[in-house]
């Protein structure tokens, strides 16, 4: 069983940066293949990021080039660095987990979830 908690999100303005991060519990996070996911009102999840143990990642084309996933095993914690927010990225952003071998887009993909952060972007 693996536990996820976020923390880091917040209203910023447009252009502007924050940094989330996801506190895993377990033994196994090094194996783990981290996501982030994010539902606006009215709204599907979507896909944000992801990062393997490998630390390959894979991004959604709305948030390439300006967000960055990374880890560190050693705090069982993985981060989604935002850069140049934009109005449309406010939502509620989730972490997520999935076993070593899984590295998808889909929210079925990932059996672990944070309870998410809220990250509002003013104009």
């Amino acid at each position: 069983q693996v536990q996820l908690v976020e923390s880091g999100g917040g209203l910023v303005q447009a252009g502007g940066s924050l940094r989330l991060s996801c506190a895993a519990s377990g033994d196994t996070f090094s194996a783990l293949t981290m996501a982030w996911f994010r539902q606006a009102p009215g709204k599907e999840r979507e896909f944000v990021g992801s990062i393997n143990w490998k630390r390959t990642t894979s991004y959604a084309d709305s948030v390439k080039g300006r967000f960055t996933s990374s880890r560190d095993n050693a705090k069982n914690t993985v981060y989604l660095q935002m850069n140049s927010l934009k109005p449309e990225d406010t939502a509620t952003y989730y972490c997520a987990a999935a076993p070593v071998g899984r590295f998808g887009v889909q929210t079925s993909d990932y059996d672990y979830w944070g309870q998410g952060t809220q990250v509002t972007v003013s104009s």
